[in-house]
């Protein structure tokens, strides 16, 4: 099986400017992705995405491959990541006639990302027989979807599944089950999805979770993240 992990990083970073290339402890961000993908072992290529000149520097100095820049039109600021991994996979598969089965999004946003968390869902996608698998971490209670309320044009609210708020459950402890969010450490999927005719995406229609401890699932937009990462890292080194 041919697993490709792609390490998506433009240059344009607004919240916190060069970002991907910036320091934290001493190390580029982009730093801790690069090599927790190389110690887990799975892949037999990470390559980087990017339109930056300094940052496929930096990440060649890591050991990742730069086989191609980014075309600028798939480096904006609203573009979405399913065009950047066609683009990839296409750009591979016609210039080096590299066909993975798997692909892995990988960002360095969340660089406190560990490799056995990488090895653990792909094996868990395999273990499931998965079309992808998603890394997840959980919901705190207050802020559960079954706590949700939304407003009507009268400013008047209700639960968001329709309920009336009288129908609240009173107690985190009573909520019928755990929910997750999206963390952005990981997307590993079927490389066909991505060029499905009907629906291109990066699910399929079994898709495995695999949840993150929150400390390890620490997401990088802000100076206040970056702060919170910078105190999660060095608890961990």
């Amino acid at each position: 099986m041919k697993i490709l992990g792609i390490i998506t990083a433009r240059g344009g970073s607004k919240g916190i400017p060069r970002k991907n290339i910036k320091e934290l402890n001493g190390k580029p961000l982009i730093a801790y992705t690069i090599e927790a993908a190389q110690k887990s072992g799975i892949f037999d290529r990470i390559i980087l995405s990017t339109d930056d000149l300094e940052i496929a520097e930096v990440a060649k100095k890591y050991g990742c491959e730069v086989p191609f820049m980014r075309p600028a039109e798939l480096a904006q600021d609203g573009t979405p990541h399913l065009p950047v991994m066609q683009h990839a996979v296409s750009w591979l598969k016609e210039k080096e006639n590299y066909n993975p089965d798997l692909v892995a999004i990988l960002q360095p946003t969340a660089p406190l990302r560990q490799s056995w968390h990488i090895k653990e869902a792909f094996d868990l996608l395999v273990k499931k027989e998965a079309d992808s698998v998603v890394a997840v971490s959980e919901i705190p209670g207050h802020y559960s979807p079954y706590w949700a309320v939304v407003v009507d044009e009268n400013n008047l609210g209700k639960l968001f599944n329709g309920d009336p708020i009288r129908n609240r459950i009173p107690r985190r402890q009573s909520l019928p089950q755990k929910t997750y969010s999206h963390c952005g450490a990981l997307y590993m999927f079927k490389t066909k999805f991505l060029f499905d005719e009907d629906n291109p995406n990066f699910y399929g229609d079994k898709v495995a979770i695999y949840p993150m401890e929150e400390k390890y699932s620490i997401n990088i937009d802000t100076p206040d993240d970056w702060k919170i990462a910078e105190h999660a890292v060095s608890g961990l080194s």
